[in-house]
Formats: C-alpha cells, structure tokens, sequence
C-alpha cells in the first residue's frame, strides 16, 4: 500500500544550530507552508523552534 502525498514525512531541525531533528507527518491542505513548531531539544536542553526542511 502506497502512502499519499497528502501527508509526506518531513524533518523538523533545530534552530539551536546543534543538528537534532525531529520526523513527523503533516497535512498539505493544512498546511501548505513550511512548519515552524516549538520543541524540546535534548542537546539545548531547552525548547527552541524547530523548522521543516526538505
């Protein structure tokens, strides 16, 4: 079973600048821009956005 381009995996990389990514799914039709989300970074140790990247 193939998944749909409707929901493609992205990655969510720190703007911490310490390389730590996040792999989650997101919805086009939601969100047809890129996602900007504010997460926990374990090498941080704190929480800062974390942007989608192709």
């Amino acid at each position: 079973m193939a998944r749909s381009e409707l929901r493609p995996v992205i990655k969510l990389r720190s703007t911490a600048g310490t390389g730590y990514t996040y792999v989650t799914r997101k919805n086009r039709r939601n969100d047809p821009d890129r996602m900007v989300l504010r997460k926990y970074d374990p090498l941080a140790r704190r929480h800062v956005d974390f942007r989608e990247e192709r």
